[in-house]
Order: C-alpha cells, then structure tokens, then sequence
C-alpha cells in the first residue's frame, strides 16, 4: 500500500491507493455478509441473459482496479458505453475494433512472454507484489461480439486463441483477465477455456444448460440453477470458485454517477507523480 501526498497541484485529495493484492468486496451473500474476492492470481468470467447484472460485477472490479497502486487497466468494450466511463483512467481502452482488439492482446501476450524470461533467470514460478512489476486487469464486454460477431473467422479464431493464451497462462505473470457474456454457449465459451477461469459467476440465464456452461456440467441437478434466479433480481448470481460450491451473493451496484467520480479521481491519483508506478517513473512500460 502507497501513502501519497494529502493534495495534487490541482487540489485533489489523495489518500492511500488500494492494490490488486488485497480481496475485492464484489457484495454481499444470502446472510448479509459482505463478499470479497482474492483476484490475484485469478481470472472470472460472468455470464447469463442481457440485463442480469454482469456489467455491475465487471465495472465494480474495474472501478477497484483503476483506484489500484502499480496496476494497468486493460479495457475491451464492443458497446463502448459499459465501461466507456473509465476509458479516461484506463491506459488501454478499445472500442468495436477487433483488428485493435487483436494486438493489443498480442501485446499482453508478449509482456506475460517476457516476464516469464524474467522469472526464469531468476528461478521464481510468479511475480510477487515486491517485485515493483504492475499488474495488468484485462476486462472484456463482451467475449461474443470480439469472436463471433465482428470481422472474419480467421481473426475471431486468433481474438479466441489469445484470450485462450492470457487466462491460462497470465496469473503467475500478474496478468488478471475479467471477461463477460450474455451468451453463455460452447461456442463462446468452450469448456476447455471455461475451466481455465478460477472464478466464475452465472446471472440468470434462460436453461439450465447455459447455467451449466458457466459453473460447471452438474451443478443444476445438485440444485444451483441460475434459471431459479428471477428477472427482477438484477445483480444476483450463483459464484464458483476452483474446487468450491456455488454461492448465491448480490453484486454490488454502482450508478453511472458513482463510476464518473471512480474515473475522474482515479485519472487524478494516476496523474500524481507521487502516485506512478516505479517502472513508470522510470520511463519502463512493465
């Protein structure tokens, strides 16, 4: 955690940033209790029917990311308008431009290569949070629109394959992917590529089956069924994670008002010298 100055030039207060390191609040369960996710080290994936909530989940864990010390944020945004807002805090930000969306995974995919060379000759398996190496959040609104509904089949295939690269290779790199759909089919998430995600999180969906592509072949049956969730519980959503049961929370909302002030004070902070992360003041892009 980084302790700044109490003002920029501009007069902004500033305190002390947060960290990917620490768990995320995302909400709170069936008992009231509050929710927090460990993303380092993990990716999620939401999904379920249009207007079930995942664009809350994603923009809270952006917002989070973006008020972070030593952190890149990666934003892919088809609509442009779910996280739009950020834009401004992001330091990568594509609209519905698969060929931009292309390299700019291609870009991550060659920064994880290069700091897996770096662990290796220093015979370490992950980047650590001493290490002064920002971590990078990808967040993807949404998965359909940048592989099955823009461009041709070749570069669909290649946006797959990549984002494939990332999630599954990414995490010991500090490379955290966070990706939505609000078509929760094999053909958009394959579950070879499904499984890779340590986090995953059904909004309401109209089968069961869509509800099992996204937290796993069975749980249905055991009785977690997103299809139980009803229309007029917006946020609401079964969660999993690696080796763990489904658990009912409530996403915690936040209004295009409170993601405004999120971007502005997060565009302050970022520009604070004080507030830079070391590679940056260094003249590095790490």
């Amino acid at each position: 955690m980084t302790t700044v100055k109490t003002h920029t030039a501009a007069g902004v207060p500033i305190g002390p940033m947060l960290s990917m390191y620490d768990p995320i609040f995302i909400g709170i369960d069936e008992m009231r209790q509050p929710v927090y996710l460990p993303l380092i080290y993990r990716n999620i994936l939401a999904a379920g029917e249009p207007g079930g909530g995942k664009s809350g989940l994603i923009q809270c864990i952006a917002c989070h990311a973006a008020l972070c010390d030593r952190t890149r944020l990666v934003l892919l945004d088809g609509k442009q308008v779910e996280l739009g807002m950020l834009a401004p805090a992001a330091d990568k930000f594509v609209g519905p431009d698969i060929d931009e969306a292309i390299i700019t995974l291609r870009r991550l995919q060659q920064v994880m290569n290069n700091r897996y060379t770096w662990l290796t000759a220093r015979r370490r398996r992950k980047i650590d949070q001493y290490d002064n190496v920002n971590v990078i959040v990808a967040v993807i609104d949404e998965i359909a629109y940048f592989s099955a509904t823009v461009g041709d089949e070749r570069q669909q295939r290649e946006f797959i394959a990549l984002l494939r690269d990332l999630v599954a290779r990414g995490r010991a790199a500090g490379i955290i992917v966070i990706a939505a759909t609000q078509r929760p089919s094999v053909d958009i998430i394959p579950k070879s590529m499904r499984d890779l995600f340590g986090y995953r999180a059904a909004f309401r969906c109209t089968s069961s089956g869509s509800s099992d592509i996204i937290l796993g072949d069975g749980w249905s049956g055991s009785g977690y069924s997103a299809t139980d969730i009803t229309p007029t519980s917006q946020g609401v959503c079964y969660l999993i994670a690696e080796g763990g049961t489904p658990r009912k929370i409530k996403v915690a909302y936040l209004t295009d008002s409170d993601i405004a002030h999120i971007a502005d004070y997060a565009v302050a902070i970022r520009r604070t010298p004080q507030t830079r992360p070391y590679a940056d003041r260094q003249g590095v892009a790490a």
